[in-house]
């Protein structure tokens, strides 16, 4: 069994459903402390959710730091009757290892070790500085974990130059495909407000939904921006609408519409809310409107870590690897507003957040070589950038 399957299982076995670590910091702070890593442990949050997080760093000979980020909290299980075998029991099956967490993301966090461990036996003593982020409020509202630390390094001015993600970001094999950027989230409850009455004598009420119907159409046609080289256009989407008493002889008194857009780089939260409430006014809609900023949109555009690690990539699996910003929202839009280069890689993400996820392990090992070679290359920059000197 190699030392990235080892810690994987372990960690897979430490139950850590949101806001929950299961102890997992602790044991990757105890494999994080014998190789030089001064660590702080940063819990936040009300006693009834509270988050465990961790900052860890061992500094080389240069300021240069590069930043492992994480999370060891996982989502619920789901119904234990469904899956094959017990989610935190870790097993193997036709070549997988099963779990939960496997998959998102406890494998990443095993290799990130593993390959901080590999690379310090053989450069003992690196110039390049090493650092670990991790939360056990990913997965949960996100208030208490990567952004809190964010801050705090901010505040100390010892935010890193890079940061790698351990998100689950490939397709079909490791390393095909990473992401650069996330799309921002913006979510609304739009509140269209009527006057409820009896359905037989419409003159005397003043129906939000008859109301809200045209100004709906016009939102779900509107072309928000038109994207860029890395991201599709903005998207404005309605999740939920609700209306009515349950009766069907009474005119409902307001509606309550709830949306989201997933807007790119293009356009900023306070444009889109500008350009939604122009169409809502231009429809005469008596509204109110909460907002809710889930994250703002980052892009890493191609530099030193894109390139370092694409190539590591290519020379660990011989793959072009896909530059994409698609999915949902991560911690590194918490840390790529206090660093300049962020990305996020890890195994392939078709079983996350599903019964019986599970990650290749066939996967393990490459992922750890290129979290290991990215750490190489940037260290030999490191010591070109001192030479230079």
């Amino acid at each position: 069994m190699s030392n990235t399957l080892r810690l994987t299982e372990q960690l897979i076995a430490r139950p850590s459903v949101t806001p929950e670590d299961g102890g997992c910091t602790s044991l990757i702070q105890a494999h994080l402390e014998p190789l030089g890593f001064q660590s702080e442990i940063i819990d936040c949050g009300p006693d009834t959710f509270r988050v465990r997080n961790l900052w860890a760093k061992r500094a080389g000979t240069s300021p240069q730091t590069l930043a492992f980020a994480g999370h060891v909290d996982v989502v619920p299980t789901g119904p234990l009757a469904q899956w094959t075998s017990d989610p935190f029991t870790p097993t193997h099956r036709d070549g997988k290892l099963y779990g939960r967490g496997a998959c998102d993301m406890k494998a990443s966090l095993a290799a990130m070790v593993v390959a901080t461990e590999e690379f310090l036996q053989a450069y003992p003593n690196p110039a390049l500085s090493i650092a670990f982020l991790l939360t056990s409020d990913e997965e949960g509202p996100a208030l208490d974990g990567t952004v809190k630390v964010c801050e705090l390094l901010k505040s100390r001015q010892q935010a890193p130059d890079y940061c790698i993600v351990g998100e689950p970001t490939s397709v079909k094999a490791t390393g095909d495909m990473i992401k650069n950027g996330r799309r921002g989230s913006l979510s609304g409850k739009l509140k269209v407000i009527g006057i409820q009455g009896h359905i037989a004598y419409p003159q005397l009420a003043d129906n939000p939904v008859h109301k809200a119907a045209p100004a709906l159409a016009e939102l779900a046609s509107v072309v928000w921006d038109e994207g860029n080289a890395f991201f599709p256009p903005t998207s404005w989407q309605i999740s939920n609408v609700h209306a009515g008493t349950g009766a069907s002889n009474v005119i409902p008194g307001d509606m309550v519409v709830d949306f989201n857009f997933r807007f790119c780089t293009e356009s900023t939260a306070d444009s889109l809310k500008q350009r939604l409430t122009e169409v809502l006014n231009k429809h005469q809609l008596n509204f109110e409107i909460e907002w809710t900023l889930g994250g703002l949109p980052f892009l890493t555009t191609p530099g030193t870590l894109v390139q370092t690690v694409q190539a590591a990539i290519q020379q660990v699996t011989g793959m072009q690897t896909e530059l994409s910003t698609t999915g949902g929202t991560s911690d590194g839009r918490f840390i790529a507003q206090i660093c300049p280069q962020v990305i996020e890689l890890g195994p392939p993400n078709a079983s996350i957040h599903k019964i019986d996820e599970h990650v290749a392990l066939a996967d393990l090992e490459p992922l750890k070589d290129i979290y290991k070679q990215v750490l190489i290359t940037l260290n030999q920059e490191c010591l070109a950038a001192a030479d230079a000197k």
